[in-house]
């Protein structure tokens, strides 16, 4: 589906962004797209998000109809979070978003840096 108004496109955008916005909203989404997750592996894959902020997130995330959450009858009780059906039509923006940061990063600093896994 093409889209002629540019207004319309425009508050397209803008209705993506506010959902979306912030810092971390996107990191999480991106992390989920491969993977159920659980609360502790948030904050060992995401740097420097607090416990407090990624709380938040996660909550608007659910109210947005993005991810589930789902508490685990484990002792102690654990919570997993997941994509929904509808989250997961993020997948393909997730992916462009990160090929276009590789491609940014080679032409502003000349290389991509090394990730080790810990």
């Amino acid at each position: 589906m093409k889209i002629k108004c540019c207004k319309t496109n425009l508050l397209a955008v803008q209705d993506t962004m506010d959902i979306l916005k912030g810092r971390w909203k996107v990191q999480i989404i991106a992390a989920l797209c491969y993977n159920k997750m659980r609360f502790s592996d948030f904050q060992k894959e995401i740097e420097g998000i607090s416990a407090k902020m990624l709380s938040s997130e996660l909550k608007d995330l659910e109210v947005n109809q993005l991810l589930t959450r789902t508490v685990l009858n484990t002792q102690p009780i654990s919570v997993e979070y997941e994509l929904t059906d509808y989250g997961r039509t993020l997948k393909k923006i997730i992916e462009n978003l990160a090929e276009w940061g590789i491609e940014h990063r080679k032409k502003i600093i000349g290389k991509v840096p090394e990730i080790t896994e810990n």
